[in-house]
């Protein structure tokens, strides 16, 4: 059995290529092997849009031909995605099935793996900003989505290698939950591992809860300390928020009026504070309230899927971050689906803050469970990612003075979780 490796897309893909290359391998030759020859129809409907409009099929043929021949093919000369239609074969290959637990490295975002190098091209950038092409590509997840919420795909919660309740699969969630015994830690409706732990689907499985007191909330009753929201790692701080930037530029400043979609209240946070973090594929993946307050405003944004920051991929048209998506975080809180979520704190020296969760790739069904004017303590749920975990940012006004407490680490990418409700910050 080979080694686990680190990984990227927010711990969702094996960063070390020649893992990658085993599992596309195997994908492409599952797929070559299928005898199904029909597009599913939210596949073909990409597909006609793809072949109906001259300019999108113009891109979508140049970001196969604008990848380096040095990444076309694997070491073993076993060929990547070769072109617009073997990337809807094997689109199509993906979503009728559950993700697979992968003992040679994660591949929780399977699609994001498919076009991880043409997402990367300039021409790539472009196709995977146009609005038609994510109104598209969400049906397709919406499509996958119901299949994942589906009885049919609980049959990947097994105990064979690539199942979800294998020895090394549940040593795995549980090691990312900082305890021992899964079913000592979440909540499940059987303690027959046969029947699935009780869970009726794939994402009955993936949005799973804590048992009682597993996630206590730290100084409930002290609303200078700010909780955290997400069981997540720290990404990146970012102070004095400017109201625009070029959010396509490297190094990725925060523009605020982007993230928060020119929202009325984005004046509220001009020169104020950002905290963002991810969380991986093993996480729990439900937001909790950071604040105990009264909610003013909580709506979902739609944009991009497959959008990562041009100057991340082949910019130079020769080296390319093998971890893009990881590294184009900040740019997706401006760009890519998400929720947005206004809370006035209780805490006046806090006051409007706002929770936004940030879809990545396959990670962009964020389900809102609160209602604006209802009153939320500290530690209560706000919603949920659907299909894993992705990456999240919590704002602040300016004036607000937040010391955060890290647990002695630097935001980056090599961080490990804290976890939900525990204190990630206190307002001085």
């Amino acid at each position: 059995m080979k080694k686990k490796v680190p990984y990227k897309v927010g711990k969702w893909l094996p960063s070390d290529q020649e893992f990658f290359d085993d599992w596309m391998k195997s994908v492409i030759e599952r797929c070559e092997k299928e005898e199904e020859n029909h597009l599913y129809p939210p596949v073909h409907a990409l597909k006609e849009l793809i072949e109906g409009d001259r300019e999108l099929f113009r891109l979508f043929q140049l970001m196969f031909d604008e990848v380096p021949e040095k990444y076309k093919e694997t070491p073993d000369k076993h060929p990547q995605v070769r072109d617009y239609h073997h990337m809807l074969k094997l689109i199509n290959h993906i979503i009728h099935r559950p993700p697979e637990f992968n003992t040679t490295g994660l591949v929780g975002c399977p699609i994001n793996a498919v076009l991880d190098w043409p997402m990367a091209t300039k021409a790539g950038y472009v196709a995977f900003m146009n609005h038609r092409v994510n109104d598209k590509i969400r049906d397709i997840l919406n499509y996958w989505g119901k299949y994942l919420m589906s009885a049919d795909s609980a049959k990947i919660l097994n105990t064979k290698s690539n199942g979800w309740l294998n020895p090394l699969a549940l040593e795995s969630m549980c090691k990312a939950a900082y305890g021992s015994n899964f079913l000592d830690i979440f909540k499940a409706r059987s303690n027959d591992i046969n029947n699935h732990y009780g869970f009726t689907s794939w994402d009955d499985f993936f949005t799973r809860e804590f048992k009682e007191g597993i996630r206590p909330v730290e100084a409930p009753d002290n609303d200078d300390v700010i909780a955290n929201a997400c069981e997540s790692a720290p990404y990146r701080i970012a102070r004095d928020l400017p109201l625009r930037a070029k959010y396509w530029m490297k190094g990725q400043p925060y523009s605020i009026q982007d993230l928060l979609h020119n929202d009325l209240l984005t004046q509220e946070f001009v020169g104020g504070t950002l905290y963002q973090a991810f969380l991986s594929a093993l996480s729990y993946h439900r937001w909790h309230s950071p604040v105990s307050g009264t909610i003013v405003k909580a709506y979902n944004v739609y944009g991009t899927y497959y959008s990562e920051d041009l100057y991340e991929g082949f910019w130079d048209n020769e080296q390319v971050d093998p971890a893009a998506p990881d590294t184009s975080q900040a740019y997706i809180t401006e760009v890519a689906s998400r929720a947005i979520i206004f809370i006035k704190a209780d805490n006046p020296k806090i006051g409007l803050m706002a929770f936004v969760a940030v879809g990545m790739a396959e990670v962009s069904s964020n389900e809102i469970t609160v209602k604006i004017g209802q009153h939320v303590n500290k530690g209560d749920q706000l919603g949920m990612f659907h299909f894993g975990g992705s990456t999240h940012c919590l704002l602040f006004r300016p004036g607000v003075n937040v010391e955060f407490d890290l647990r002695g680490q630097t935001p980056g990418l090599d961080t490990h979780n804290i976890k939900i409700n525990e204190r990630i910050a206190v307002v001085k």
